[in-house]
């Protein structure tokens, strides 16, 4: 999953950069956005994500040409956020109105708390997490500030979704930015996707390869998880960046992890588990949580419902 920060290093060194390769830090969760939109780093060691690296190695490999992959046309970094460990992004639901409170969507491993446990949801605590809120060009325009974690969860998903004190009204008329919006359907096999992170302010494009029947890694499992196909090769950082369908723009799935040394269902090494308990392991393939669930599960003023019609996430 490293390996292309590793090459990019390695080629700056052989070049005379001097760039000395940082190392993965253990978890040191902030809780608070960096001025330059580029934390300390992720979760590594016990964490089932994509660990981060430090900001500085990304800055010297982001100069490499084959670290900025190609845009596709209708998708950009507008709505997008960088967190202090992660990626994100400023989602509203089908239904939601301007006056609604903004919501931002992560991966659960991303929270400044630390890991869910296996089982383990949270609902409606206390957050003043910032966000550093991008333009389509990747330039951070703002900071957004948190005032509740709404959900967050790495049972069945992956995922935490925060609630702003600033309305997606607030955020255009200010901005001129508006928020992703999650797709009320199921991606299909051979979707054209583009993952944007916040994070490195870099966008992977590929295809949904197909779908994990059950992902497990560690202690962890996810169900029903988008498999890209490889041009999507995420890094450490990405986690929780919005999972883009090209043709439509709307946000499918929230980018979570890969397998990274061929390892069988270990952390930082998913494996597939299908209906019949087989296990399949794809070393370098990455994987996203689809985010459909959602719709069924938020009502008006961006107010969850778990006990809502149709919404089946994970419940306390």
């Amino acid at each position: 999953m490293r390996k292309p920060l590793v090459v990019a290093l390695c080629a700056l060194a052989l070049a005379g950069a001097g760039v000395t390769p940082a190392v993965a830090a253990a978890p040191t969760p902030t809780g608070a956005d960096t001025a330059a939109g580029t934390g300390a780093g992720a979760g590594a060691g016990s964490t089932t994500v994509l660990d981060v690296v430090d900001g500085v190695a990304g800055t010297a490999a982001d100069t490499l040409s084959g670290l900025t992959g190609p845009k596709a046309a209708a998708v950009n970094f507008a709505g997008t956020v960088s967190l202090s460990n992660c990626s994100g992004s400023v989602v509203r639901l089908p239904q939601s109105a301007g006056s609604d409170p903004a919501l931002v969507l992560t991966n659960g491993h991303c929270l400044e708390s630390g890991f869910p446990a296996a089982g383990e949801v949270l609902v409606d605590r206390a957050s003043s997490r910032t966000f550093g809120l991008l333009n389509s060009a990747g330039t951070r325009v703002a900071t957004l500030r948190a005032n509740r974690l709404v959900y967050a969860t790495m049972t069945d998903t992956d995922a935490a979704v925060y609630r702003l004190g600033t309305t997606y009204a607030q955020i255009k008329s200010a901005y001129g930015i508006d928020a992703l919006t999650l797709s009320a359907t199921r991606p299909a096999a051979g979707t054209a996707i583009s993952v944007v992170s916040g994070y490195w302010k870099r966008i992977y494009t590929c295809s949904v390869d197909g779908f994990a029947h059950r992902l497990k890694e560690g202690n962890w499992t996810w169900k029903d998880s988008v498999r890209y196909t490889p041009a999507c090769d995420t890094i450490g950082g990405t986690s929780g960046s919005p999972v883009v369908d090209d043709a439509t723009g709307k946000v499918v799935a929230v980018n979570n992890t890969g397998n990274e040394d061929g390892a069988r269902c270990t952390v930082n090494n998913p494996c597939e588990v299908d209906a019949n308990g087989v296990v399949t392991v794809r070393q370098g393939i990455n994987y996203a949580q689809q985010t459909y669930p959602f719709t069924a599960c938020f009502g008006t003023g961006s107010r969850l419902d778990l006990g809502a019609s149709g919404c089946t996430l994970p419940k306390p």
